[in-house]
């Protein structure tokens, strides 16, 4: 697994380990203990599925009081996804980084609390998993 910062070094690039072979591939999608060598320690409490058409606009959503992270995977199709710092005090904040993501790269975005989230799709459809 590669880990990688974005233009926002908080919000976090996984490029994720892809076992393929002659039937297919495998890879895991989340392992608490192996994310938190990079430092994504987050309790997740809420998983979403969505599926859009292409030029969608979702976002940019936010949890208020308890901030939630988020970790994005898009399971078909390809998006533009995006966070916005919006941590009062931050040395970042109402910056925002945008981040492809797609089911052919399977790379993930990890965007943290305290951050709003949104994202377009870029393909005819895609399912993204966050």
């Amino acid at each position: 697994m590669r880990v990688s910062p974005s233009s926002i070094p908080e919000v976090l690039i996984i490029e994720p380990d892809v076992f393929r072979d002659n039937r297919g591939f495998f890879t895991e999608t989340y392992h608490e203990e192996r994310y938190g060598r990079f430092g994504i320690t987050s309790r997740f409490v809420q998983d979403n599925l969505s599926f859009s058409v292409r030029g969608t606009l979702r976002g940019l959503h936010y949890q208020y009081p308890r901030a939630q992270a988020k970790l994005i995977s898009v399971l078909q199709g390809e998006v533009l996804d995006v966070a916005v710092d919006i941590r009062k005090g931050s040395p970042s904040f109402g910056k925002w980084t945008g981040i492809e993501l797609s089911a052919e790269s399977m790379r993930q975005a990890y965007i943290p609390e305290g951050f709003a989230h949104g994202f377009c799709v870029l393909s005819e459809t895609a399912v993204i998993l966050y």
